[in-house]
């Protein structure tokens, strides 16, 4: 039997250990690699290659940097191409309708979370942020919509509880590779049963925006724990300090203190910020815009909080 032919369309780190999967095994053949045009990375904003890109260079594979997938030029690449199936994870743009029709096999993506839970643009952060204990990855058949299509295979896993969304990310690739294998295989051999999607049960995971970073300290210290942690690397969590930004981290409080939203206190060689509900959070970490991360303690020492003072304002 030929290998099955595939068109690999990703651009992050989150799809390589798929496309590594794909290129170790015989039964497939990469046809081509489709990834976003390189951009600007790092902290000197240099012009680089993504992790997709950088990954099919290595295995001499060919690669397409189209601007817009939606092009006439894209769609005479596809009708070129003709591959049996295309494995799109991460790309980062909507697929036309005339392109998913052109293979056999339809476009199959990997999404990272359980369907039709969390559609979207960054479904492992917001799980984490609205406080989930479990999630996990499905492969779809995509149709027009946004995470609309028919599901077909899933992997579940426990999110832990202080796991941070860098850290689930890495899990979730590794496992993905290993899914999206065992989904064309499935597909290819007539074993596999899409399943619709009931949009009823349907939520949103909307792209990070900076403002989704800011602490409310009104709300509960686990709440905001959550986001903290969901919101690694970026946006982080911020708050304000005496007119100025900085980036907070800390775990909710065993037991803490009553005061106002953002209330400081240092007390036992600790220091505590008063949230939501009677909660507090333990301060451990505080970086002022422009200076190094210290440590909470040693921040309340150089800042000698007074009584009352806030984060927040």
């Amino acid at each position: 039997m030929p290998p099955l032919r595939i068109v690999f369309c990703g651009t992050p780190a989150f799809a390589v250990p798929a496309l590594r999967e794909l290129i170790a095994r015989p039964e497939f053949k990469i046809e081509g690699v489709i990834t976003q045009p390189d951009r600007p990375r790092g902290r000197g904003g240099e012009i680089s290659a993504g992790p997709v890109k950088a990954t099919a260079l290595a295995a001499a594979i060919p690669v397409y940097q189209p601007q817009k997938i939606r092009s006439d030029e894209v769609f005479d690449y596809f009708a070129r191409a003709v591959p049996d199936v295309v494995v799109i994870i991460a790309y980062g743009q909507i697929i036309p309708a005339r392109l998913i029709a052109i293979p056999r096999l339809g476009w199959i993506n990997l999404h990272g979370s359980l369907l039709p839970k969390y559609r979207g643009a960054a479904p492992i952060h917001w799980a984490i942020a609205k406080g989930e204990t479990r999630t996990g990855l499905t492969t779809m058949s995509i149709d027009a919509g946004l995470d609309t299509g028919p599901t077909l295979l899933r992997w579940e896993t426990a999110i832990g509880a202080d796991e941070t969304a860098p850290e689930l990310y890495e899990r979730m690739a590794q496992a993905g590779g290993l899914l999206i294998v065992e989904t064309l295989r499935r597909l290819a051999d007539g074993t596999i049963t899409p399943v619709a999607q009931d949009a009823a049960q349907a939520t949103f995971a909307p792209p990070l925006k900076k403002e989704d970073g800011r602490i409310d300290w009104s709300l509960p210290a686990s709440v905001i724990y959550n986001r903290m942690r969901g919101f690694q690397p970026w946006p982080g969590a911020y708050t304000r300090f005496r007119g100025k930004q900085c980036a907070a981290w800390g775990r909710p409080a065993v037991s803490g203190f009553e005061g106002a939203a953002g209330e400081i206190r240092a007390s036992g060689g600790e220091v505590y910020v008063a949230c939501g509900d009677g909660s507090a959070l333990r301060l451990e970490t505080v970086q002022m815009e422009g200076r190094k991360r210290v440590a909470a303690r040693e921040f309340a020492n150089g800042a000698r909080i007074a009584d009352g003072e806030r984060f927040g304002s």
